[in-house]
């Protein structure tokens, strides 16, 4: 007990031989521990019409700034180039620290370089909000280094465009493995014009690691017998490098379930390469309806994969009961088979088998229409 008093008496006088001015100064500290980050959580809210939480979120990244001056003058640049505020906004929530921006070194630069390539006023603020990456990326080693390999490739900006748009990861500078993946799909036998479409809407095959693409290669040459020569060669990569292994696995198992072969499984891809694309429960739904409802054999489908692409609940069912019922009353003079009766148009389907039907059967046509029109409300 007596240590204990001891050790009170020791700190009390610790207390009194400090200063009264130093004690309140850490009282303010202990208060305020962040004074600049509370007053960027004002700022976020008052400026840009942040949440108090959001604002609290964002200012840990904008300890560095000191006065309104640099966040003023980025917000003003932003306005200026032709960005909004609820688009401001949302630029400064996905990188907060842009506010940090020294905007007479770092921001034009970057502008001056999308206005070379022809843009200005909403196309110019389409691609900043697409691909605001340009904001990050350093102009002079990852930029302008992208974009001239682009425009030697292309030979055309608005294509240029096109792909900055689509993939934020070409800004990198990585010409070396864009230059690589290019010639991977050149040494295929792809011609060059072709090889061009494709880059345009895949542009996240040339940031791959080259030896992936030469494996999806491989397995659409040998796995599926695609020729580079085929015009679905490219749609088959496409395909066929947006899935795992595990997933393609699994996709193949469902076709051989239904007692697919092989050969089956080659031909269908062969002939639509984007069947595999499909999730694997409209692949099961579409061919328990075909096979097991229908009795269609693999074979026949395997011939017309594109049936499997269409929405079975909103056009193969109530196109196949509409035709079935119409063959029942016998009042078809043609025999059309139902992959022919599904590939229609709308219109094309409601002049064949709705319309001239309305009065020998009534009671089919207002189904049919009835339930297009449920279908079409339940997309709304």
């Amino acid at each position: 007990m007596s240590n204990l008093v001891s050790y009170q008496n020791v700190y009390k006088n610790l207390l009194h031989n400090i200063p009264k001015s130093f004690l309140r100064f850490s009282t303010v500290i202990a208060e305020n521990p962040h004074p600049t980050t509370n007053f960027m959580v004002d700022y976020l809210i008052n400026r840009l019409g942040f949440s108090k939480e959001k604002a609290t979120t964002a200012s840990t990244d904008l300890t560095s700034i000191k006065s309104l001056k640099k966040p003023d003058s980025v917000l003003n640049f932003l306005k200026q180039t032709g960005l909004d505020d609820t688009q401001i906004k949302s630029l400064i929530s996905w990188r907060p620290k842009l506010l940090a921006s020294n905007v007479e070194k770092t921001l034009p630069p970057k502008i001056r370089v999308l206005q070379d390539l022809g843009l200005s006023g909403s196309d110019l603020t389409e691609l900043i909000l697409k691909n605001p990456y340009i904001f990050v990326r350093c102009v002079k080693s990852h930029i302008t280094p992208s974009i001239s390999f682009l425009q030697s490739v292309l030979q055309n900006d608005d294509d240029v465009i096109k792909i900055l748009k689509k993939s934020k990861w070409v800004l990198s500078g990585q010409r070396k493995r864009m230059r690589s993946n290019l010639l991977v799909l050149q040494n295929s036998g792809v011609c060059d014009e072709r090889i061009k479409k494709f880059i345009i809407k895949n542009p996240r095959y040339l940031m791959q690691k080259p030896n992936w693409i030469k494996n999806v290669i491989d397995l659409v040459e040998f796995k599926f017998g695609i020729s580079s020569r085929s015009g679905m060669f490219l749609y088959a990569i496409d395909t066929i490098g947006s899935l795992s292994n595990s997933t393609l696995d699994s996709k193949i198992q469902i076709f051989e379930s239904f007692g697919w072969t092989k050969s089956d499984i080659e031909t269908a891809f062969r002939t639509l390469p984007y069947i595999l694309g499909l999730s694997e429960g409209k692949i099961q739904k579409g061919l328990s309806f075909l096979m097991n409802e229908l009795n269609y054999e693999p074979s026949y489908i395997a011939h017309r994969p594109k049936i499997l692409m269409f929405n079975l609940e909103t056009k193969v069912v109530p196109r196949h009961l509409v035709f079935n019922a119409l063959k029942t009353k016998k009042l078809l003079n043609k025999n059309p088979s139902l992959y022919t009766v599904v590939c229609m148009t709308e219109n094309k389907f409601l002049q064949s088998f709705v319309n001239p039907y309305k009065n020998e059967a009534p009671e089919v046509c207002e189904a049919y229409i009835s339930s297009m029109e449920a279908a079409t409300r339940s997309r709304k």
